[in-house]
């Protein structure tokens, strides 16, 4: 993610430079593989990632000579945050449905040193939105996450662009692979071919339960209430059912009555608070849902302004979610 994101950067680095006035440097990488990797002087990217790539006892043996050294007390998401001098952290961790961690910590670290925070991930909206809004604000800093939900496509600056808009609920699809698989499914694979289709085109990890056990979506529909209804919500208060029970016949069945399968998020503002679930459910081919195939996107809400407002995305490709990151890094810092 980030590798896409840095060559998106440096893509757009004179239109950031000559139309937002924006100049850069990149200063920290931290991975698995190599630690936390640090130089305020700017690193030498394209040397890191041939680093990445090497054996791991040749690797550090090259980092240690090179400009991309590791910084001699970046140990954690602190230290290494002081040693390459951050202004900016672009936070694309891992998932973790349970608590959002390590990407909570990182991004709390970040607002604490005085850096705007960006991430592709979910999880610390779900598990700590308010707090680490809170903490943005008050050290004058920026909290964003527009690659959270549908790529890049601007959903939570859209309505930041729309005051006192009362978002009263909506329904959508927002988890590709399993759209891939049920497609698949329709053209006569079996739920395993599918899902192997599916993690030969990247699409789907080779781990998928996130996906098809409706967590991904689950996640992306609690965000999406918790941001723009402002309605905290546990993962456990969403109705949650994914596509794993779903065979192959009954798919094509219902394809071919007109009422094909969908994995579909719903949201609805209530008196009490939001009731909100995930799960297949069979759609008429008049419903613009039906229409919706392959890793695209949609989602519909419903506002007391606009009784009706859909964004669909079409098929996107390898740098929709590095935009969204590249865009809210313009929101930023950018004049």
């Amino acid at each position: 993610m980030n590798r896409t994101l840095e060559q998106l950067l440096r893509n757009r680095e004179a239109e950031l430079r000559d139309r937002h006035g924006i100049s850069f440097r990149i200063t920290g990488i931290a991975s698995r593989r190599l630690g936390w990797i640090a130089d305020p002087t700017g690193l030498n990217v394209e040397h890191v990632e041939n680093v990445e790539r090497a054996p791991l006892r040749q690797a550090q043996g090259k980092l240690s000579r090179a400009s991309g050294k590791s910084a001699p007390h970046a140990t954690n998401v602190r230290t290494w945050l002081e040693a390459a001098q951050a202004h900016i952290l672009f936070e694309a961790s891992s998932l973790n449905v349970q608590s959002g961690q390590p990407g909570v910590d990182h991004i709390r670290a970040a607002l604490e040193h005085g850096a705007h925070a960006i991430t592709a991930n979910k999880g610390p909206i779900v598990h700590a939105y308010r707090e680490l809004r809170d903490l943005a604000v008050a050290r004058g800093k920026r909290f964003l996450f527009e690659s959270t939900v549908m790529d890049g496509v601007p959903i939570f600056s859209l309505f930041h662009e729309m005051p006192t808009i009362q978002l009263r609920g909506f329904h959508g699809i927002l988890n590709s692979t399993t759209n891939v698989i049920l497609s698949e499914m329709e053209s006569g694979l079996s739920f395993e071919d599918s899902l192997k289709r599916a993690q030969s085109l990247g699409i789907a990890e080779t781990d998928a339960t996130h996906d098809i056990d409706a967590w991904d979506a689950a996640v992306k529909t609690a965000a999406l209430i918790t941001v723009l209804m402002d309605v905290p919500i546990r993962l456990d208060e969403i109705k949650r059912e994914g596509i794993r029970n779903l065979n192959a016949e009954a798919v094509r069945a219902a394809r071919k009555e007109g009422r094909p399968y969908k994995l579909v998020c719903r949201a609805k503002k209530t008196g009490s608070g939001v009731t909100a679930s995930v799960r297949p459910e069979q759609i008429a081919l008049t419903d613009p849902m039906s229409q919706i195939a392959g890793t695209s996107s949609y989602i519909y809400f419903e506002t007391d302004i606009f009784p009706g407002l859909a964004i669909t995305e079409e098929n996107p490709g390898l740098y929709a979610t590095a935009y969204g990151m590249l865009a809210d890094f313009v929101r930023a810092v950018g004049p």
